[in-house]
């Protein structure tokens, strides 16, 4: 036997029959605290100094990711034979 129930409720309603607290006021206020944030450190950032930052994270990301890699391999490197 199949048993399908649609209920139709605004994601207020349900949250109130869950009995889950209300955050809309604190998810506000953390977003107004990011966008401070974000638009203080746009400011003193210049877009080639943002850029240096990113691929040299992203390069050492990859180092440790390779190394990774290798120590769950069991350290074996792969070797072509001629």
């Amino acid at each position: 036997m199949k048993v399908n129930i649609d209920i139709e409720c605004s994601p207020e309603e349900a949250r109130a029959f869950l009995g889950l607290p209300d955050v809309s006021v604190l998810n506000d206020r953390m977003i107004e605290e990011m966008i401070k944030r974000m638009e203080a450190n746009m400011d003193s950032m210049e877009p080639e100094a943002l850029m240096r930052q990113w691929t040299a994270f992203g390069g050492q990301m990859t180092d440790h990711f390779m190394g990774l890699m290798r120590t769950a391999a069991g350290g074996a490197t792969t070797t072509t034979k001629k």
